[in-house]
């Protein structure tokens, strides 16, 4: 019966904890030595070992007071010593749980220190991810920027420029010669060329020019110069007198194309004149663009 029970008591502690099952187990040989004990045979008597009492007594074994008095002291040994065991197996179970409770909250730490890297590393991704717009957007404006600094500077079309610094007369040559006005007074926008006296359209846009042509007078020799656009004459200035000082001036308004080249060519048998008081000069700027 007490064999069924502790089966019992096994089979129904399987969901129970550790702690229960383990103290089932330690108890469990405690038992065996009980039931041993107690359903242990007295084992056959020898002549020997009957004590005579009487002649109407039944003779008694000699050894049931030893066995009697030996068995508590072997169970209260046993007791003692499982009691002992089973106290120091709760110890450990104690120190067990609460290392493994250390270890859960250290996991869960963990486990929050690895969620909270995720949402930083998606942060970061986030702040990549616009700091590439950012400098996109900043390229683009920085495109923008210079287009409208070259588009302002090249609209700022402007210069004048002298023949001479210095007394100086160019001619007369029996042949058409392009003038070089090699004094400059204003440049701006850098399309006039001092080297080849010739100027050449940055924009399409309409220019206004200018040419003022200054000579001492002579019968035989006038002051004349033309305009030229890309090889064609456009205009020219004129003056022609037997003495004293004259001069001629002229001017147009072009719709020009971008890379139209203008300059000033000498007439054949013609003469100019120039010194530091800038008497012979070309001149043009932009109008607006077109």
């Amino acid at each position: 019966m007490i064999e069924m029970g502790l089966v019992q008591m096994l089979q129904s502690g399987t969901g129970h904890s550790a702690s229960l099952r383990m103290e089932v187990t330690l108890f469990f040989p405690l038992l065996l030595l009980i039931c041993s004990h107690s359903t242990a045979q007295p084992q056959p008597e020898s002549d020997n070992d009957l004590t005579p009492v009487g002649d109407n007594q039944t003779r008694q074994p000699a050894n049931v007071s030893l066995a009697t008095s030996t068995c508590p002291q072997d169970i209260h040994a046993v007791l003692r010593e499982m009691s002992g065991l089973l106290g120091e197996q709760r110890v450990e179970l104690r120190h067990l749980q609460q290392e493994n409770d250390a270890q859960a909250a250290k996991l869960r730490e963990l486990e929050k220190l690895q969620r909270e890297l995720g949402k930083l590393s998606q942060q970061v991704k986030e702040q990549a991810g616009e700091l590439t717009a950012i400098k996109a957007g900043t390229n683009v404006t920085e495109h923008q920027v210079e287009a409208l600094r070259r588009d302002t500077e090249v609209k700022r079309v402007a210069f004048t420029a002298a023949l001479a610094s210095d007394r100086t007369t160019i001619g007369p040559f029996n042949t058409d010669t392009n003038l070089v006005f090699r004094q400059v007074i204003t440049n701006i926008g850098n399309a006039y060329n001092p080297n080849t006296g010739s100027f050449t359209a940055p924009v399409k846009g309409v220019y206004h020019f200018e040419l003022h042509i200054a000579a001492h007078g002579h019968p035989s020799y006038p002051s004349s110069a033309w305009l030229v656009r890309n090889g064609h004459v456009i205009c020219i200035a004129y003056e022609h007198q037997p003495s004293y000082f004259g001069s001629s001036a002229n001017g147009v308004t072009l719709l020009l194309e971008v890379g139209d080249v203008l300059f000033l060519r000498l007439q054949t048998n013609a003469r100019v004149f120039d010194n530091e008081h800038n008497h012979s000069t070309f001149s043009g700027h932009l109008l607006f663009t077109m």
